[in-house]
């Protein structure tokens, strides 16, 4: 009888879950309080008690303020139906925050978007229109120092649209916060549609004073993008307990106090990257753990990774509670790989196929390099790699166009970074 494994939630990350205790021969029962699969991203209209989806409800007090006006948390915004010629003021410049006050602008007669400490903003479109994460995560920036790394993002950024001039710009660098992500802020702050505005101080009956002196009036409504806090009601604190945001989890996956490794949380990680590959990663190590075929090391060893990996946080990163679980996307998808011994071996690849080890190298990150070799080797893993751009255009291409005489496989920028890169490691090597 195949062991069977209680999968706490149907949304993105307990569905792959449940693929990969198929793949492992395990026999998954999945535990869901909701009424479809889908969890967060199961768009509802209703307001359903505990379950959230997609700017779904729950309506937050306004503790000592006698604001008169309607106050919610971002968690209730689902449309901007009902805030039609409102004055409307969003708090918090995360990507929520961004996502309602761009909407919202749209509709309203004025938005003011509060923020205690400014954000970069990154578009989702890079280089010769390519999806950002397909530009920006690939394994030979990890060779780059990170102050190169943060220099250069800045400036695209700048260059993009002055963040200073747009009231955006923080104290902090592009690589020790968690970026915004948003398309449409910059052009619905040039209209004059979106106004930034410092953090706030306190409400007042019809009107918002700010900790820069500024007061808004006539204000109607606040939609609150204050940021979430997560927990596990149905796990007993001995075993995982959280304080701000923080949890002591091996790899952020496996409690390191347990006895034997039969209990692991998929995707409690923040990462510059899609989120499915990570959690993937995960289940594919975890579904070995509970076979028994892969060892956890002792809770000596879990401990001390743990302290590393909170101490180079808390080293790297703005203190915020936005950055308790964040990791670097490639440098943790190969910690992750290596348990499991699916990680790809480089210079084995450069001597077999370089044509393939370059595009994996050079290229963009993506999750087929972990089905090259050891448990679930995948024998498309290197055609989807090879014909990846085509699909990539694919999607967008829908008219026929003829293709000019000067394409290039690679920006002018990453061929002079590839070319730095390859000095600097000659330079380091002979040091």
């Amino acid at each position: 009888m195949p062991k069977r494994v209680a999968v706490l939630g149907a949304g993105a990350s307990g569905l792959i879950a449940i693929k990969s205790c198929l793949d492992e021969g395990l026999e998954p029962v999945c535990l869901e309080k909701g009424t479809d699969i889908g969890g967060l991203w199961k768009y509802h209209d209703d307001v359903r008690d505990g379950h959230g989806s997609v700017f779904s409800t729950t309506v937050i007090n306004t503790r000592q303020e006698d604001f008169q006006g309607r106050i919610v948390h971002t968690h209730d915004y689902k449309k901007s139906k009902g805030y039609e010629d409102k004055r409307i003021m969003v708090i918090g410049i995360g990507n929520s925050g961004a996502d309602a006050a761009v909407e919202l602008a749209r509709v309203g007669s004025q938005v003011f978007l509060s923020t205690r400490r400014g954000s970069w903003v990154i578009s989702r479109v890079g280089e010769n229109g390519v999806p950002i994460d397909l530009f920006g995560i690939r394994r030979i920036f990890d060779f780059v120092p990170i102050s190169w790394k943060a220099s250069f993002a800045e400036r695209v950024l700048n260059q993009r649209f002055n963040h200073a001039n747009y009231g955006l710009l923080p104290k902090h660098g592009v690589l020790q916060q968690h970026p915004t992500v948003n398309d449409g802020l910059p052009n619905e702050i040039l209209s004059g549609r979106v106004k930034v505005k410092a953090n706030v101080k306190r409400f007042l009956k019809t009107c918002v004073e700010f900790e820069d002196g500024t007061v808004e009036e006539d204000i109607d409504e606040v939609v609150m993008a204050t940021g979430y806090t997560f927990g596990f009601q149905f796990v007993d604190e001995s075993i995982v307990k959280v304080t701000n945001n923080e949890v002591t989890m091996y790899k952020y996956v496996f409690p390191p106090h347990m006895k034997h490794g039969t209990l692991a949380v998929i995707g409690l990680v923040q990462a510059p990257g899609a989120h499915n590959p990570i959690s993937e990663l995960q289940c594919r190590w975890a579904t070995r753990v509970f076979k028994g075929l892969a060892k956890l090391p002792s809770q000596e060893t879990m401990m001390t990774d743990i302290k590393n990996k909170k101490e180079a946080m808390a080293s790297r990163y703005v203190k915020s509670q936005r950055h308790t679980i964040q990791v670097d996307y490639i440098p943790y998808m190969d910690e992750i790989a290596e348990m499991i011994g699916v990680r790809p071996n480089f210079y084995k690849l450069f001597l077999t196929d370089p044509k393939l080890a370059f595009k994996c190298f050079f290229g963009p990150t993506l999750p087929y390099q972990y089905r090259f070799m050891g448990p679930g080797k995948w024998a498309g893993a290197k055609e989807a790699i090879e014909t990846l751009w085509y699909r990539v255009i694919y999607a967008t291409k829908t008219r026929p166009v003829d293709e000019p005489l000067n394409k290039s496989g690679l920006g002018g920028f990453l061929k002079l970074l590839v070319l730095l890169t390859v000095i600097l490691t000659l330079i380091m090597k002979f040091l």
